[in-house]
């Protein structure tokens, strides 16, 4: 009951606010995976016009979201009374002052049924982005119409809204009644399109984008590894694009577009090897996209450490075995896993398919493993999910220095005494 009458106090002076400055732009992104992407590429290339509101975190729950959308720093004692007081007097405050933002970029989140649904009696976005629909929280969704229905259902509260062409099927527009939707990505066949650039290490992707605000191209170079990992960026200049921005001040926001910590972020390793980082979660869709880069790298030796994937209820083994059916022996010297789902079902698909695997309880393991069959000029790929899997310990054991470290997911104190506890716990 008290958080119940928290939330519906923090939904009041949401509203209040956007009454009180209807001025201030509203973007929304919700999505199965790529939201924080997203999120941080949108008000990255903005920055370079407005004055942005972004919580850095993942600040997107029915008690978290309204506080990181007024700016108001969510409260250490979530049952402290007084605590609640604080916040709802800073609320005020915002409300009262004068806008400190041009434009606030939200990411909104789900785990049930009907939480998206639920913000739109209080939002109502500016432009809603849809980053990816796919497989998530399978064991209270069940079916990915249900996550479709979850998920879309920001475009249809929303004024208008981006739709991820690559990674949403066409069959599930039918869950879409709002008309103002544009499609973005990839594919020459988004409305928002990429053109040419391929990843070269050290200088990015340098290519075009199509835009049809303007009438030509716009030449852009993004510092990011990985075709998935462009897509935001297209995201981010589409929305810049339907708030005013210029090409000039699109082109330079997304030269500044850096991967995030965990996302397709590479690192340098041991002998002169390429680490790319993607540790920070793990779906069908993230790891089929970030092996697809894998095989483009051309690099003499290729690891794949792929852990466990969490979240997908009755469908984990089917969607387990598939990845291990996409590892490709005449790309990869090794195939190595973490957690018991990838060990029972993609290791045996993996062998099937020819190669060699090898299968660890623990990410340090694991880590172990690949130092002493790591080779020079190696690309390594690291992908997993955060709970009990956690690759990210995995890295530093072939990181080239220990001051990369800090470029890595989860490495808070109060993330490592976490991650302390859980290795000697179940590892010991």
């Amino acid at each position: 009951m008290f958080k119940a009458i928290i939330q519906k106090r923090l939904e009041s002076l949401v509203k209040k606010y956007f009454i009180k400055h209807p001025d201030v732009k509203l973007v929304a992104v919700v999505g199965s995976v790529g939201k924080s992407t997203t999120k941080v590429a949108i008000a990255t290339v903005l920055s370079e016009k407005f004055r942005v509101r972004l919580h850095n975190g993942n600040h997107n729950t029915n008690l978290s979201a309204p506080l990181a959308i007024l700016g108001i720093e969510y409260p250490s004692n979530i049952k402290s009374l007084s605590a609640w007081m604080a916040v709802f007097k800073a609320a005020k405050q915002r409300i009262k002052l004068p806008t400190d933002v041009d434009v606030i970029v939200q990411e909104l989140g789900t785990d049930r049924i009907g939480q998206i649904p639920h913000f739109g009696k209080y939002l109502n976005p500016d432009i809603a982005v849809v980053s990816a629909i796919s497989p998530e929280h399978m064991e209270f969704f069940q079916t990915i119409d249900n996550v479709a229905r979850e998920e879309l259902s920001a475009v249809n509260f929303s004024k208008q809204a981006l739709i991820n062409y690559d990674d949403i099927d066409s069959g599930l527009m039918k869950y879409i009644s709002n008309d103002n939707v544009s499609t973005y990505g990839t594919s020459t066949l988004a409305e928002y399109h990429l053109i040419g650039g391929d990843y070269v290490l050290d200088e990015g992707h340098q290519g075009s984008l199509v835009i049809p605000e303007f009438p030509e191209p716009i030449n852009i170079t993004l510092n990011l590894i990985g075709e998935h990992s462009l897509r935001p960026a297209v995201a981010a200049a589409a929305v810049a694009a339907k708030l005013g921005m210029d090409a000039t001040e699109i082109s330079i926001g997304l030269s500044k577009v850096r991967a995030l910590p965990g996302r397709m972020n590479t690192l340098r390793g041991m002998k002169d090897t390429l680490i790319i980082d993607d540790s920070y979660n793990s779906s069908p869709l993230a790891v089929t996209s970030a092996l697809r880069e894998l095989y483009k790298l051309p690099a003499p030796q290729k690891i794949v450490v792929l852990g466990s994937m969490n979240e997908l209820g009755e469908s984990s083994a089917a969607e387990h075995e598939a990845v291990g059916k996409l590892c490709d022996p005449s790309q990869l010297a090794w195939v190595v896993t973490v957690g018991e789902q990838a060990e029972k079902y993609l290791a045996p698909a993996a062998r099937a398919r020819g190669c060699q695997v090898k299968s660890f309880r623990d990410s340090i393991s694991a880590g172990g493993f690949v130092h002493g069959v790591i080779e020079n000029g190696a690309a390594v790929l690291f992908k997993g999910s955060e709970g009990k899997i956690y690759l990210e310990e995995a890295i530093k054991v072939i990181l080239h220095s220990t001051d990369e470290q800090e470029k890595l997911v989860r490495q808070s104190p109060q993330w490592l005494e976490r991650k302390k506890a859980f290795f000697e716990k179940d590892f010991k």
